[in-house]
């Protein structure tokens, strides 16, 4: 992987705040695709004044690509960092600081010289952990909702309020997944296909509680290998998603997106809670009688769990779409209610 040395020489002096005079490198691929990639690179800089540091910092090359329903997507992490929202975020929920950021209109690719964050991630997250996460994202949502600050404003480039709706109407008009729950030819229980045909029948009473929510700003990709802890805080990547959207759409997907199953229905039980207890730091909730968050779980990946099912040819990734969306089925019966601001 051959990198542009003025490129990181001028990310270490933005990291170092020193005058970085020549570095050399090694990169380790993090993550990536076919629109873009991740590299960790690492070695060592020299300063103006023969000073030898050691460094890791992460390159994110992004290419042009097409999300749909979302045609800005690919280009959203460039123009938010390039944004001042990062004076919005606390120390215990931030993105990784950017230290470089360059885009190349002749080619449609931008780069962004991060921030290494090192800690727990994914399903290594604890039950604490995930209750954490919720409390500092119902904050962070709570503070902008109620300070509405400059910032919001001027970000020209999110997703579209609607774009959960869209995505869920965009699943139920596909015949594969839409047919195969009500086919003869179904291999899922009768309970877990009723559910989702009920939520198809009742989608726009749904969809019309939804949308008497608060609007907040969304990660809209809040899930957990997303979020990395270290040191009692948590550092948030991956911003290309991100929105308008309802009060509830990214607890939804700490919950329920490619989940720890086996503590899914306590995740739901702890979770909830303190996101409206962050929340209502700053912005009462009081008045909302129905949190919808079952709903929100169910219409954003009821359809992506079934589809997963039947494309899978794994035996146990079949098993793992199955048990999730038989932990939707079981929170279903859960009784939380919003009271006085918080949720019991």
């Amino acid at each position: 992987m051959n990198i542009k040395l003025e490129e990181l020489i001028y990310a270490l002096n933005q990291r170092f705040k020193k005058d970085i005079i020549a570095a050399d490198y090694q990169t380790v691929p993090l993550q990536g695709g076919t629109v873009g990639n991740v590299y960790l690179v690492s070695g060592t800089a020299e300063t103006g004044e023969g000073e030898i540091l050691s460094y890791r910092i992460v390159l994110k090359i992004q290419k042009k690509w097409e999300r749909y329903g979302d045609p800005g997507s690919w280009r959203r992490e460039y123009d938010l960092y390039s944004s001042d929202l990062g004076a919005t975020f606390s120390e215990a929920l931030r993105w990784p600081i950017c230290y470089h950021a360059e885009f190349n209109a002749e080619v449609n690719e931008y780069h962004l010289w991060l921030e290494y964050m090192d800690g727990v991630t994914g399903l290594d997250l604890t039950g604490e952990m995930y209750e954490k996460a919720a409390l500092e994202l119902g904050r962070f949502q709570g503070r902008l909702y109620a300070e509405q600050p400059a910032v919001l404003q001027s970000l020209t480039n999110l997703s579209q309020v609607d774009l959960m709706k869209m995505t869920y109407l965009h699943y139920r008009s596909w015949p594969i997944v839409y047919d195969y729950i009500r086919s003869d030819d179904c291999e899922l229980p009768l309970h877990v296909r009723q559910m989702l045909i009920e939520i198809d029948e009742q989608a726009d009473e749904i969809f019309a509680r939804i949308e008497k929510l608060p609007l907040v700003l969304c990660h809209r990709d809040f899930w957990v290998t997303n979020l990395i802890y270290a040191d009692g805080n948590f550092a948030l990547i991956d911003w290309d998603t991100s929105g308008w959207g309802y009060l509830g759409e990214d607890l939804a997907s700490l919950i329920a997106d490619e989940p720890d199953i086996d503590h899914m229905v306590e995740h739901y039980q702890r979770c909830i809670p303190m996101y409206y207890k962050g929340f209502s730091e700053y912005a009462d909730v009081s008045r909302i009688a129905d949190h919808c968050i079952y709903e929100i779980i169910l219409l954003l990946f009821g359809y992506r769990l079934v589809e997963g099912y039947l494309h899978t040819e794994a035996d146990d990734e079949k098993t793992k779409h199955f048990q999730t969306l038989q932990k939707i089925y079981e929170i279903k019966t859960i009784p939380l209610t919003v009271t006085s601001g918080c949720l019991t």
